[in-house]
């Protein structure tokens, strides 16, 4: 534990044994006067129902507040707590990519369901990876110490509010948002009774190499782009080969790792050049089925024998993602801003093999979250709910697949991590939302039932929906498990499916 941690712990011990008389006098405006360690208080203010931005909110107590654990910190974090209604609990929300501001939306959620909420920008602001060049403490603050930082705080303001602390308390994240939550579960195992950790950037380094990586394929020379134009000719490829793989033939691979495509089956041959009055937009030409391959392609760290995912099969249609125009600015920041330190950085001199082990060693478990020792974690009762989308073009889905093994093996096997830690691998799912798959569900109702009354998610029914109707459900099974039709019924329809081994 922290110093400042320490000390704002003891200072929550005292304010939990005076409850009975500070709770009642406590005003929200009162708040700014809290006296914490490293915190200067910039709002307290009470916004009434409905009074924040266009979210229709009910009335909470708004509380802002700059953070600086060290001389170059500057994190900006918030606390709403609502004025009634409140469930008890604390939800910290997460962020998205370099961070840089502090997620309102996600916290209007909260609220909205009861939840004291907290979120931070990650210690600057702005997009980009910029803020890291000459600040190696701002890095640190992004990487981990702004979200631990936030939440002793945020317990402290609603042990002072309410006169209690948090009953329970719950990370919810995807992306750099679920990284966090894992960097929270494995660097603070007491913050948190439960997390969410959805698609989590987790290797960081890894998706940086492989974005860069398959950019620089792609803009090698002209003939070896994939346009996309073609992005729906590949995908269509996968799917008419992998489909039924599952037993049911409805657009999406339930797994993908059993589909043994090839993008060669679409080379441009005379024929079917012919076929199509010349036209090579159905096909691939020999550079560009390179191209795919490499997109695909599992690279291996060749000091560490680490293994880095490529894309899933089914993940084409968001391959301009790795493979637009530009390399993505995540990967590419990254290099420039933390491996390199150079704006100037052009990543057409990338070379994956010095890379990477450059990337890696540099990084050392900062900003990625690797770590598979979560016993401690797990030892005093934390639940852990991570999922991914199968068709994720951003985080490789395969990252998901190698920690949660990771973690198994580390712990010594899936008896010893099941009553804590469980992966739900989602068919069609994009990066965090989205795709061709049911990809609408309630991870935070499961996390609760789990933590509070002890129901383990042995599934967690998901849904499709189209021009706002709801066309299809589907229950997601905790990986390895999958989906498996009972053979009767609508294949549109969840209770017609059961989790079963694959």
């Amino acid at each position: 534990m922290s110093i400042r941690a320490g000390v704002l712990a003891a200072g929550l011990v005292a304010t939990l044994a005076c409850a009975h008389t500070v709770s009642a006098a406590v005003s929200c405006e009162s708040l700014s006067t809290l006296k914490l360690p490293n915190t200067t208080f910039t709002l307290a203010a009470t916004v009434p129902a409905g009074g924040f931005a266009a979210q229709n909110l009910p009335a909470f107590c708004r509380v802002a507040a700059t953070l600086t654990p060290t001389s170059d910190s500057d994190i900006k974090m918030e606390v709403w707590l609502p004025l009634a209604g409140w469930n008890g609990k604390l939800l910290a929300v997460g962020n998205g990519g370099w961070a840089g501001s502090i997620e309102h939306g996600a916290m209007g959620q909260g609220l909205a369901r009861g939840y004291a909420t907290t979120s931070t920008d990650g210690g600057h602001e702005g997009e980009g990876g910029s803020f890291a060049l000459g600040h190696p403490e701002k890095l640190i603050d992004y990487a981990w110490r702004s979200e631990h930082e936030m939440t002793v705080t945020a317990k402290a303001l609603i042990a002072a509010y309410y006169g209690n602390g948090p009953r329970f308390s719950y990370f919810n994240g995807c992306s750099a948002g679920g990284k966090q939550g894992l960097k929270e579960a494995q660097r603070f195992p007491a913050d948190f009774d439960g997390i969410i950790a959805g698609a989590p950037g987790a290797d960081w380094t890894g998706r940086a190499t492989q974005s860069v990586r398959v950019a620089q394929i792609m803009h090698k020379d002209a003939a070896s782009y994939i346009p996309p134009s073609k992005y729906q000719v590949i995908h269509k490829a996968v799917v008419d080969k992998c489909d039924a793989l599952d037993g049911v033939k409805d657009g999406v691979l339930d797994n993908p790792k059993s589909c043994s495509f090839d993008p060669g089956v679409l080379v441009c041959t005379p024929s079917t050049s012919l076929r199509a009055g010349n036209d090579e937009s159905a096909c691939l030409t020999p550079p560009q089925v390179a191209s795919a391959r490499q997109v695909y392609a599992t690279m291996t760290n060749p000091k560490s024998k680490r293994e880095i995912p490529g894309l899933a099969p089914g993940s084409e249609l968001g391959w301009a993602t790795w493979g637009g125009p530009q390399p993505l600015g995540l990967g590419a920041d990254h290099f420039k801003y933390v491996v390199y330190k150079d704006p100037k950085w052009d990543y057409m001199t990338f070379n994956f093999d010095r890379d990477i082990v450059r990337a890696e060693e540099i990084d050392n478990g900062l900003i990625n979250a690797l770590d598979p020792n979560l016993k401690p974690f797990f030892d005093r009762g934390g639940k852990l709910v991570q999922y991914h989308g199968w068709n994720d073009p951003q985080i490789a889905p395969g990252n998901s697949v190698q920690y949660y093994t990771r973690v198994r093996e580390t712990l010594g096997g899936a008896s010893k991590i099941d009553a804590s830690y469980r992966l739900f691998m989602m068919p069609g799912m994009a990066h965090c939302r989205g795709g061709e798959g049911p990809n609408t569900f309630d991870a935070l109702a499961a996390l609760e039932q789990w933590v509070e009354k002890g129901k383990a998610p042995d599934q967690i029914v998901a849904s499709l929906a189209r021009d706002g109707k709801v066309v299809r459900t589907r229950p997601l099974c905790p990986y390895p498990q999958q989906a498996v039709y009972k053979g009767s019924g609508s294949t549109d329809e969840a209770a017609n499916f059961a989790c079963k081994m694959p």
